[in-house]
């Protein structure tokens, strides 16, 4: 009798064993994680101590919970002065595009001044133009390579968006966003870059003579292994570098999002949807 009965047992065991791995799959894919940072810099007008930007990126479409309910009530959690989308909203998968980007605008516009630059998936996907203009009409600023002050009182501190390299071969290039920034404002103000692609801080942005540039891209290497920055990139490569967190390149400092949504059809491991809450801090 008891012989019959272990071969059920071992498959009750092993439908037991994939069920709670389903379920962690889930919940690593689906459970929001906030991450609170500061970022400190004696360049920083005093005025700004404790200004807090909260940056999402890499959302591809994705929901959490009933028109981003949890998406929408995590962020204001965090009272943000600023919130920061950097790319990828929505992807070539994205069903309703321009309405998932008019509703999730509107919220986040709702909630504080939320600004915007494109993705590597939203030209892939041909809507770039469009996601900016549905964006745009519910609130949201799109940085289309320029540069605009922030102000709190009498202070200020300049924040640059660039598109992704994805868009026009005419476009301005970063060097040229920068070069006007100089022209136009001088030397002397903070300066905030966002850009969407990670890789391209080592190449380029860290020259560019911004304070802190935030990106995201990587998916945070996608599924995060110990003592690694991840085990793939979003390019099908093995053990990328700058997919999460802090990073410094030659003094320049680079901010990497491990980001929210997936790029069909990979899935996260060991790594969950990050939201970002960044302080700002002044250094005497």
């Amino acid at each position: 009798m008891k012989k019959a009965t272990k071969p059920r047992h071992r498959l009750v065991r092993t439908a037991l064993i994939l069920l709670a791995l389903a379920g962690f799959v889930f919940w690593d894919n689906n459970a929001l994680e906030t991450n609170r940072v500061e970022f400190i810099s004696r360049r920083l007008p005093a005025a700004f101590d404790g200004f807090t930007i909260v940056q999402l990126s890499d959302l591809h479409g994705k929901e959490f919970g009933k028109e981003n309910e949890q998406l929408l009530k995590a962020v204001r959690e965090e009272n943000p002065d600023l919130i920061a989308v950097t790319g990828d909203l929505v992807d070539e998968y994205t069903e309703h595009p321009l309405e998932y980007a008019a509703k999730i605008g509107g919220a986040l516009a709702a909630l504080a001044p939320t600004y915007y630059v494109t993705g590597n998936h939203e030209w892939a996907a041909r809507q770039a133009e469009d996601i900016c203009a549905a964006l745009e009409s519910a609130g949201v600023v799109c940085l289309r390579n320029e540069t605009v002050p922030i102000a709190r009182g009498d202070a200020r501190f300049l924040l640059s968006g660039v598109d992704d390299p994805n868009a026009y071969a005419d476009q301005k290039t970063p060097e040229d966003v920068a070069q006007e920034l100089l022209n136009t404002h001088g030397e002397n103000d903070f300066r905030l870059l966002l850009a969407h692609r990670n890789d391209r801080f080592p190449l380029e942005y860290y020259r560019l003579g911004y304070d802190l540039t935030l990106t995201g891209h990587a998916h945070g290497g996608v599924i995060r292994l110990p003592f690694t920055d991840g085990l793939i990139d979003t390019h099908q490569g093995f053990f990328p570098s700058y997919t999460a967190g802090f990073y410094t390149v030659e003094g320049a400092e680079l901010f990497v999002s491990r980001g929210l949504g997936n790029i069909f059809p990979s899935l996260r491991l060991f790594n969950r949807p990050e939201v970002v809450s960044l302080t700002l801090r002044c250094q005497n």
